[in-house]
């Protein structure tokens, strides 16, 4: 039996499974942050001194080698998670891209090099839109945002080591080192979440497990979506062609344009702002700095836009935010003193990251639990796209020696994104009702 809600242990009760998801998830987020970001902490060094025989294009290549692996894995992880459980499927993708982190630290040559980052990005890109539905299922209704932005700050915070390993690990144990150090934790963590994390309960009810999701949710006082509802036998793309049903298709598109947007401009800047930086005149060490103030700059964005989309709505902050974005990285092709560069770094850092979290969470408080994973795993997927084509743009653009123009790229890419979420909000205004599946924290007219 349950304590009574009366009990002090009750109320400890209720935020347990939350605490355990939020906290487990935010590891695991910072190692895939970690993973990715490291290898942008890196490349100065491996282009500097010619590591395995790489170029400077075969470096944008890599880079989207690992966004490809992350574009299938995010579109597989949606529905897959749907379909085994939340709690099964964040360790596999967290086991996948640690093995594949130490296949990079081995790696005898540059193809083998690309083959194990395009492997990591299988587990890297399955990982956050599993994360982001399982803390969304376990958060408190009207906080749900706020939950995503503060996983997400693990992500940015991933950044920061990664850029703290590249300023004072790198130079003295070199480059493999620190895919190295990035296996380590997991080996602690995962036995950890096989232990204490928990099932969804709206998975176990959308699987038939109807006593057990009851078991669950009064153990520890979790509400269950529609405790009459009958369990749902659907096929594995149900949830998919239900993303186009009706007049949904062209905020889904819409959404989709602007998460192409957004993560070309994440892993766009995240893998070369360094390098850009430093062709743009500034020093190697100046330079990778860069890339740990935008990330703290992303920490301080992501609570912030995440306490706001609550209060007014996730699409109406990313407009904001994307525009905001396009200027910020427009000013990063003037050369400026050292301290007002670092100024809009962060500033930029605080806008860009959370632009793109906030399109998860758009589109997350959209759908019910047991399809969330999979609407926001497509959303991340073909974001994906971007993801592939960000790395691969700026590679080529540096190896001409047109760094600044990558700039006004990124700055193009904010505009774009804010121009889709515009057209994702005005359709979202259109529909008369809310969807079927919607959450009490969809985006509509009066209920920002």
């Amino acid at each position: 039996m349950p304590p009574k809600p009366a009990d002090p242990s009750y109320v400890a009760q209720l935020r347990r499974p939350a605490t355990v998801v939020v906290v487990l998830c935010w590891v695991f987020v910072l190692l895939d942050g970690t993973d990715l970001f490291v290898y942008g902490a890196v490349l100065p060094r491996i282009l500097k001194g010619h590591e395995l025989g790489i170029t400077a294009g075969q470096a944008g290549d890599i880079g989207s080698y690992t966004t490809f692996g992350m574009l299938v894995g995010a579109l597989c992880a949606g529905t897959v998670s749907d379909w085994i459980g939340r709690k099964k499927a964040v360790i596999a993708n967290v086991t996948l891209f640690s093995l594949a982190s130490v296949a990079t630290a081995a790696a005898p040559s540059a193809a083998v090099f690309g083959g194990a980052r395009l492997i990591a990005g299988l587990g890297l890109g399955g990982l956050l839109p599993t994360a982001i539905a399982y803390v969304m299922d376990y958060a408190t209704p009207g906080r749900r945002n706020l939950m995503v932005g503060v996983l997400m700050t693990a992500h940015q915070t991933g950044g920061i080591v990664a850029a703290a390993l590249g300023l004072w690990v790198v130079p003295s144990f070199g480059w493999r080192s620190v895919f190295w150090l990035g296996a380590v934790p997991a080996v602690v963590v995962i036995p950890l979440a096989v232990r204490f994390l928990p099932e969804s309960v709206s998975f176990l009810v959308a699987k038939g497990r109807r006593e057990e999701a009851e078991t669950l949710a009064q153990r520890y006082g979790v509400t269950l979506d529609a405790p009459a509802a009958a369990p749902r036998r659907s096929d594995a793309w149900q949830n998919v062609r239900a993303l186009f049903a009706g007049s949904q298709w062209p905020t889904t598109l819409s959404f989709w344009a602007a998460s192409f947007a957004g993560l070309l401009l994440v892993y766009g800047v995240s893998t070369w702002l360094p390098t850009m930086m430093r062709a743009n005149g500034y020093e190697l060490g100046s330079a990778v700095s860069f890339l740990l103030v935008i990330n703290l700059g992303g920490i301080v964005g992501l609570l912030s836009a995440g306490r706001l989309s609550d209060r007014v709505g996730p699409v109406r902050v990313t407009i904001v935010w994307f525009a905001l974005t396009a200027v910020g990285t427009g000013l990063f092709a003037v050369h400026m003193p050292l301290a007002v560069t670092y100024l809009v770094v962060f500033l930029t850092g605080a806008l860009l990251f959370s632009a793109q979290t906030m399109v998860y969470a758009s589109v997350g408080s959209r759908h019910a639990a047991d399809s969330r994973a999979t609407a926001v795993g497509w959303v991340a997927g073909m974001g994906r796209f971007g993801a592939v084509f960000g790395p691969w743009l700026g590679g080529r653009l540096v190896a001409d020696d047109a760094a600044t123009w990558g700039f006004a790229a990124f700055s193009i890419a904010g505009v774009v994104g804010a121009v889709m979420m515009a057209a994702a909000y005005l359709s979202i205004r259109r529909r008369p009702v809310p969807l079927a599946s919607a959450t009490v924290d969809d985006e509509l007219p009066g209920q920002a």
